[in-house]
């Protein structure tokens, strides 16, 4: 049987979702509890693969196994196994043929962005001092959606096969007063995209780069022509879809 595991996670003190020969990470958490209370090795497939300091508010990831299975029951036991800043919300089962990665139709990411000093903010928003123009970052965003190609956005030297993804929402919302919320939906991702993307578009808000010019590093592919990758601390994913 397969099922399917959902979680949340604060990933400030992980090397990623991915298990790490040197680090600790979510993956080789949840896979040291489920080999605990399984009493065998079990590994566990994650439906994306976040880096370090990334945080998941919904995070879905499967396992197979041949015995019985009490979905509840296991939810509270690997609770009450792992860290603090790792919580399993369900365990439920699926059909063998599903995928938590390979069958994900859409993920969504938030990036928080703040323009004052905030003490309660700090840990999961990035505080920025500089005026930006959202209405401007929102024109050059919208640009996303009319591409399939990002190869401008994806980590220098990734090992992935192709840099095209169909984004279908990509928007700047602000949620009170100087705190900002960028949301990017799409099937797909690639290592380090959204960080770039939210770079490259704050280079567009502080008047470094014109909408044209964030259309050009679109259609150039060349991840130095870019901006900068952003924080990992104020990077969530939010929703898988299936």
């Amino acid at each position: 049987m397969r099922y399917f595991i959902t979680l949340s996670y604060d990933g400030t003190r992980y090397h990623g979702w991915q298990v790490q020969p040197n680090g600790i990470s979510v993956q080789g958490e949840l896979q040291r509890g489920l080999s605990l209370l399984f009493r065998d090795d079990l590994q566990v497939t994650g439906a994306g693969r976040t880096d370090a300091g990334v945080h998941a508010s919904m995070m879905v990831a499967h396992f197979d196994t041949d015995r019985e299975v009490d979905c509840r029951q296991l939810a509270y036991k690997l609770n009450r196994l792992l860290p603090h800043d790792i919580a399993v919300s369900k365990v439920e089962p699926v059909r063998d043929d599903l995928h938590a990665r390979f069958s994900a139709t859409r993920r969504t990411y938030h990036y928080f962005v703040h323009t004052h000093k905030d003490p309660f903010l700090r840990h999961y928003s990035c505080e920025l001092h500089y005026t930006l123009d959202f209405a401007l970052m929102n024109e050059a965003a919208s640009l996303l959606l009319t591409y399939e190609d990002f190869g401008a956005f994806c980590k220098s030297h990734a090992d992935v096969k192709t840099t095209l993804c169909h984004v279908t929402k990509a928007e700047w919302t602000e949620m009170s007063s100087g705190q900002w919320r960028f949301e990017i939906t799409a099937n797909r991702f690639l290592r380090n995209m959204v960080r770039a993307v939210v770079g490259t578009l704050i280079e567009v808000g502080r008047g470094r780069m014109t909408v044209d010019d964030f259309r050009k590093v679109i259609e150039g592919k060349r991840r130095t022509e870019a901006g900068e990758s952003m924080p990992a601390n104020a990077l969530f994913l939010v929703d898988i879809r299936y």
